[in-house]
């Protein structure tokens, strides 16, 4: 067991250099995320959104300050928004641009519902196999494509990208370079601050057709429409390797029956209380104040444990681990939080826990070895009920009313 100590806000990226440095895939790089972690900076953000233009603007890719990208996503991710809360926030929003901002945020919900059903094997492919590249491609991220240098370099400096140029990146990689999408989603999960096998994995089967009727084709006609300056400035521009859509040979139909119904990992309704807890145990899919076991036990400590061996497996750059860190160091701030470096099985054996529920198969796997007194509800927007997840629009058509 490793007790970490209490990490300093504003000296979060020293923390986490000298505590978790041999865990990361950039060891020593300057974190420059994209946003500051901890539930201050997520309610300024949205005490600050206005999205007004957001309908015409969210899929502009540059300049930056044309994007209509509120960059919220890192805060819903680890629970510091609720889908809620970031619809309440846009109740007098234009109607157009509030219509399209909460159709945006159910097209998360819809990624953790699939998520709650087919868990890790979405590393597979779901509903048909990806699309073939006709001629792959040695390299996929060209250094002489102003797009694709631009755009990857953004990922990896910031940890943020619109999901316009999320969708450029894997098909580029995939559909027309002919790389493994596996080993592209691995790598933009590295980085992306809001990061998750449900959001990440379903952009990347969707973008190569594996999730969608076609893969979704990627060329020099969406570059000049939402950042028309790279071609410009493009050493290529006039023999431009992605003038024409992509030629690729679409994949075949796999057996979707779980995907049309089946059990979902959706957790308990209400809270389930068999005792007092020891501690809170806080996990990466909900670390805000308003977290439900946190504030029913506010005198309790709470604790968070990096999980040193899945974090030795997946690498994660630094600023991931920086927007963490400051999170946790800012309900340190709040109240006492032990935060240790180990398996999360032998590091919690025997304590009485407090914990919200989480709807990935990590947390399931653990959770069945501890012993949680204090069981409390994930915050769905909406339960999942076990009905067809096969499409977003397939699984609108159950959903209640959304306006």
């Amino acid at each position: 067991m490793a007790h970490l100590p209490t990490p300093p806000f504003d000296r979060a990226a020293d923390w986490v250099g000298q505590h978790l440095g041999h865990l990361v895939c950039d060891p020593g790089t300057p974190a420059e995320p994209a946003r500051r972690g901890g539930q201050r900076a997520a309610d300024s953000a949205l005490a600050s959104l206005d999205i007004a233009g957001y309908a015409k603007r969210r899929s502009q890719v540059h300049p930056a300050p044309s994007r209509g990208a509120t960059v919220l996503s890192p805060y819903i991710r680890y629970g510091l928004i609720s889908l809620a809360e970031a619809t309440a926030a846009v109740a007098d929003a234009p109607a157009a641009d509030r219509r399209k901002f909460v159709d945006e945020l159910w097209w998360q919900e819809y990624a953790r519902h699939l998520y709650a059903r087919v868990g890790t094997r979405n590393a597979a492919p779901l509903r048909r196999e990806p699309a073939v590249a006709a001629t792959p491609w040695p390299e996929p991220l060209r250094d002489d494509m102003v797009c694709m240098r631009e755009t990857r370099d953004e990922l990896e400096r910031t940890g943020w990208l619109v999901n316009q140029t999320r969708m450029w990146l894997a098909s580029h990689w995939s559909v027309r370079a002919g790389n493994d999408w596996r080993d592209g989603e691995e790598w933009m999960f590295r980085h992306l601050l809001d990061g998750s096998r449900a959001a990440n994995r379903y952009g990347w089967q969707w973008s190569v057709g594996a999730m969608a009727a076609e893969a979704y084709g990627f060329s020099r006609w969406q570059v000049d429409k939402r950042a028309q300056a790279w071609c410009g400035s493009c050493p290529l521009a006039e023999n431009c390797p992605i003038e024409d859509w992509p030629t690729a040979t679409p994949g075949g139909a796999v057996d979707d029956a779980l995907l049309r119904s089946g059990p979902d990992l959706a957790g308990p309704e209400a809270a389930e209380i068999a005792g007092i807890p020891e501690q809170v145990w806080l996990t990466a899919e909900s670390l805000g104040e308003r977290d439900p076991a946190l504030a029913a036990w506010p005198h309790t400590p709470a604790v968070f444990v990096f999980d040193e061996p899945l974090l030795h497996q997946l690498r994660l750059s630094t600023k991931r681990l920086v927007f963490l860190t400051e999170t946790l160091a800012e309900i340190a701030e709040q109240r006492e939080v032990r935060i240790l470096l180990g398996d999360p099985v032998a590091e919690l054996a025997g304590v009485a826990l407090a914990s919200t529920f989480a709807p990935v198969p990590g947390y399931e796997r653990r959770v069945a070895k501890l012993n949680v007194v204090a069981a409390y509800p994930y915050p769905w927007a909406r339960r999942p009920s076990g009905g067809d997840v096969r499409s977003h629009s397939a699984w609108i058509r159950n959903s209640p009313s959304r306006r």
